[in-house]
């Protein structure tokens, strides 16, 4: 029987950050599936191809493969982890995600991984749609404050020019388009683990994740 784990939440609240460090305490296959749909929107907006194309968007979809590599996403050979973080695929990247064709798509792709190995999924339809079925959910959430400073704090880190009250703003309108859509909206799934990570460390978060695996897969 497969393990897969689902770490659903809004963006910057860290989902990234623990589900690789439980990835590898596990021995989990970890998939970030928000780079799945970043990778789309930027290869989309390489080609100068508009959310609002769908059937360009989609045919630019099945032309990818996409493989993760540790905490890498290697598509069509390419190392796109730095490029798909760039502040205008965040901004961007909503608007592609909100394609029901396209999350059709790479739903059926990430669940066709979990069916061949143990994985740990985070993104914002993982615990609701892509693995509905496991008992291993969680909802890792931070005040939109808290995750500014977080995304500012890594950008900066990087050398990558970043000011706090446009990030907060950007994450707050990112928030609203994620749980307004359509498709898959954000949502906690209700059997799910919500962690507020505000004032967590990550250790403290890996710690309490790493508990609930342990007493639910026995």
């Amino acid at each position: 029987m497969n393990i897969s784990v689902a770490i659903d939440g809004p963006a910057a609240a860290g989902k990234s950050t623990i589900a690789n460090i439980i990835a590898q305490k596990f021995n989990l296959m970890y998939i970030n599936t928000g780079f799945m749909y970043r990778a789309v929107a930027y290869i989309c907006m390489e080609k100068s191809i508009p959310y609002t194309d769908t059937s360009s968007v989609c045919k630019v979809a099945k032309s990818l493969e996409m493989r993760f590599k540790n905490d890498r996403i290697l598509v069509n050979g390419r190392d796109l982890t730095e490029s798909i973080k760039k502040p205008s695929v965040s901004n961007n990247v909503s608007n592609y995600a909100a394609i029901p064709e396209l999350r059709k798509l790479l739903v059926d792709m990430q669940q066709k991984m979990a069916l061949k190995c143990n994985v740990i999924m985070d993104g914002r339809d993982i615990g609701t749609v892509v693995l509905k079925d496991t008992p291993l959910k969680f909802f890792l959430t931070a005040s939109a404050g808290e995750r500014a400073r977080r995304r500012c704090r890594e950008l900066k880190e990087k050398n990558i020019p970043a000011e706090y009250d446009k990030i907060l703003n950007d994450i707050i309108k990112r928030d609203y388009m994620d749980s307004h859509r359509e498709i898959s909206p954000l949502v906690k799934s209700e059997d799910a683990l919500e962690i507020d990570s505000s004032n967590l460390s990550i250790s403290e978060v890996v710690e309490v994740i790493s508990k609930y695996i342990i007493e639910n897969s026995r």
